[in-house]
């Protein structure tokens, strides 16, 4: 038997016992959006999908997930036959939370897959941080919280992605890579984010000759680019004839949605936002001229314009500019000297510019960053100084989805353990770098993640005990600015670390 099983095998069994006692834990409105969607999609013709709006909760992921919902719809008649009427809505019987929190479960076999896959094609100085990292991926908080229990689907999709990027270690593999990916693309759009990562590595290790970037490899090039146009032609096609594209894109992209989300995501613009709200309080002393009217944007925390009282406003062609920008960066090194650890650097590079200078990210999008980044945290010391910020900031960026009492000591204490036994298990394996660390950023990030415990009890206990109803978002923005700080740090020292290696 392969040495990665006795550690991820029963680690997932284990883990999957844990989850199973969460089938009663809070949910959000994302389980009745899944709910909608599998009635939706057992109820009506594919012609209808992307028009109905009996909820608010439409179908806005592309086709293959409206087909991966299909498909689940076929075994949820036999469980709970209500559960797939479009008028029912928020039918959450217990059958119904069952179901939808099993196949959450059963789906995410498919990262238990991936992640096997990726210890296993490890070179062997390597496969205990290998396995270590998978480990660590498929007990990770983040899917904990946002999948098992808010409620989504994120471990299958994560698996694929995860899948992919395996496939693109060997050469002979690389086609499949970039097939995969494009059928995640067509699954959830999210993942746009890291395509230019996928479209700079397989142009320069499959459709261009390794000896040289003139010579064009053109049968391989014919073999890419049929095998992704057919992919395409699967999700999209039966809509293009029908006309329906347009309307399929509109759900997809509704750029309607202000600059930040109802939670302020841990990116720049938090920070920016946090800024201007101390603004605020300053301006008139400083002489600063206020916006009155957009006072109460700042503090709101809806979903929305969001406008600025006293700094500029950000327009999406600037985020736009800025994310294309921070991430053609990195991937000048990715076409130039082209491998694969330089490869998942690029995608999570890719991650952070998209997540730090997107317009209107969901906090969810940090674990763009925080598992492709998993993959190479261990291979020197230096990448897990940079991996270290991320992982706390990242995870707790995360804790205000879950804002019910019964799930704060489930949240905080998986979250500080995994924390904790990771990060030790990490120092223990990550080999030593071959260019000097820097001991103050080490040092800063000690007391970054020191400050991290007095922050969660603040926000989650004290604040409302000193000030009751009063002041609602403080804990909010307190959250966010202290994770985007800590994702802008560990952003900047990957950068770096990416590339002086």
């Amino acid at each position: 038997m392969s040495e990665t099983y006795p550690a991820l095998v029963p680690c997932a069994i284990v883990a999957t016992a844990f989850k199973v006692l969460l089938f009663p834990a809070y949910k959000s409105t994302d389980f009745e959006v899944h709910r909608n969607w599998l009635a939706i999609t057992n109820s009506l013709s594919p012609w209808e999908w992307y028009y109905e709006k009996t909820s608010e909760w439409t179908l806005d992921y592309p086709p293959f997930f409206a087909y991966f919902e299909w498909l689940l719809s076929q075994a949820a008649r036999l469980v709970d036959p209500a559960m797939l009427r479009i008028d029912n809505l928020e039918y959450d019987s217990w059958q119904t939370i069952y179901f939808q929190r099993a196949t959450v479960i059963l789906t995410e076999l498919i990262l238990v897959y991936a992640l096997h896959r990726f210890a296993e094609s490890s070179h062997p100085p390597y496969k205990r941080a290998a396995q270590a990292a998978a480990v660590s991926v498929l007990l990770s908080p983040g899917l904990l919280i946002i999948d098992h229990i808010h409620f989504q689907y994120n471990g299958v999709m994560y698996g694929f992605l995860l899948l992919s990027l395996v496939l693109a270690r060997q050469k002979t593999t690389l086609l499949a890579s970039g097939l995969l990916f494009a059928a995640l693309l067509c699954m959830k759009h999210i993942y746009l984010y890291l395509a230019p990562a996928y479209f700079v590595f397989l142009l320069r290790m499959y459709c261009l000759s390794p000896r040289s970037v003139f010579r064009i490899q053109f049968a391989n090039c014919l073999r890419l680019g049929a095998g992704i146009s057919l992919v395409f032609a699967t999700a999209f096609g039966p809509f293009a004839l029908k006309g329906q594209v347009p309307q399929i894109l509109s759900r997809l992209f509704p750029f309607s949605r202000g600059l930040c989300h109802a939670y302020w995501a841990a990116n720049v613009w938090a920070l920016y936002s946090f800024l201007d709200r101390i603004l605020i309080l300053v301006a008139p002393r400083l002489g600063l001229p206020l916006k009155v009217e957009a006072i109460n944007s700042v503090t709101r925390g809806l979903v929305g314009d969001t406008a600025f009282a006293v700094l500029p406003e950000i327009t999406p062609r600037l985020c736009f500019a800025l994310t294309l920008l921070f991430q053609g960066i990195p991937l000048l090194k990715l076409f130039a000297r082209p491998s694969w650890d330089a490869f998942i650097g690029a995608v999570t590079l890719c991650g952070y510019a998209s997540f730090l200078f997107g317009w209107h990210v969901h906090e969810k999008a940090i674990l763009l960053i925080l598992i492709p980044f998993s993959l190479i945290a261990l291979k020197d010391r230096r990448h897990l100084s940079a991996f270290r910020p991320l992982a706390v900031a990242g995870h707790v960026s995360l804790f205000p989805l879950l804002f019910t009492p019964s799930e704060f000591p489930i949240k905080t204490v998986y979250t500080i353990f995994w924390l904790v036994l990771f990060l030790m298990v990490f120092d223990r394996l990550a080999p030593a770098s071959q260019r000097p660390r820097f001991f103050l950023f080490d040092r800063l990030t000690i007391i970054y993640i020191a400050v991290s415990i007095p922050l969660i009890v603040y926000c989650s206990l004290l604040h409302q005990a000193i000030f009751g109803k009063r002041y609602e978002f403080l804990p909010l923005m307190f959250m966010s600015a202290y994770s985007a700080l800590g994702v802008v740090v560990s952003w900047v020292g990957f950068m770096f670390v990416y590339f002086t290696s």
